[in-house]
């Protein structure tokens, strides 16, 4: 029998990584995708030391023939698709009166396009192993603030669009929801904590102390905390949850 099946986009890092790796204690192969082969190569390795079989393939979803070759080579090398997890996409976090119409659609490419074409593209493999997909959206999607309208934009937009692919997926035995992080300490969070930093001439532990307390939280999350979110939402103890935007935010979001 094939091995369980696993697709984790955005996987060279951050939370794509971590679940990727997650993912690898629960699925037979895991199928890595991102822009960075080098990256890609590292996760491969974390990968088949927690027990997987790995395949890395550095593509940029942004590009419309990219959802192709990753089914193909997917379905050629393993014959199935049993979870398809859409982590790739970031989007630049601008005022709204500053982003451009290139930058809005560099953000809505990838994130939001890239994600669609591939879950549409996986759909037929998902539906014969009775799958299961998670859509990756966040907290800006519910509050959205005038220097991030385009991530909180693009976020509610895939909300909408999982609900819309679990409507469909409830008739074909796919399930398909969406999972919204706060502020996870990844290396692009750290990295705009820093930018922040030099511009206000405050340290990084007072940058980090000011983002904290505009959350309204008491720390940032862990990537690996929202693997293991993600992971239940493809596992059979998730199996009656579709149509569903699961929050992990340390309680940054106050209202439902």
């Amino acid at each position: 029998m094939s091995p369980s099946v696993a697709i984790v986009t955005g996987a060279s890092s951050g939370i794509g990584r971590a679940t990727a790796i997650r993912l690898a204690e629960d699925f037979g192969a895991v199928v890595v995708t991102a822009r960075s082969a080098d990256q890609l190569e590292a996760a491969g390795r974390e990968i088949k030391a927690a027990g997987a079989e790995p395949l890395q393939l550095d593509l940029d979803l942004a590009a419309p023939a990219s959802a192709d070759t990753l089914v193909s080579r997917t379905l050629d090398r393993f014959g199935r698709i049993d979870a398809l997890v859409n982590v790739a996409g970031a989007v630049p976090g601008l005022d709204v009166f500053e982003m451009t119409d290139a930058q809005w659609d560099a953000g809505m490419a990838l994130k939001f396009h890239g994600a669609r074409r591939l879950t549409i593209r996986s759909w037929d493999a998902l539906r014969q192993a009775g799958g299961r997909v998670v859509f990756m959206s966040g907290n800006a999607a519910v509050i959205p603030k005038p220097g991030a309208a385009a991530v909180g934009a693009i976020n509610a937009a895939i909300e909408a669009m999982a609900k819309a692919f679990a409507e469909r997926g409830i008739a074909d035995g796919v399930q398909v929801n969406s999972v919204s992080p706060g502020a996870i300490m990844t290396g692009r969070r750290l990295s705009m904590i820093e930018k922040a930093a030099a511009s206000r001439n405050i340290s990084l532990d007072e940058a980090k102390r000011q983002a904290l307390n505009q959350a309204g939280i008491v720390r940032f999350g862990e990537a690996r905390e929202i693997a293991e979110l993600i992971a239940f939402a493809v596992s059979p103890r998730a199996r009656w949850m579709t149509g569903t935007v699961l929050r992990m935010d340390g309680g940054e979001v106050k209202s439902t």
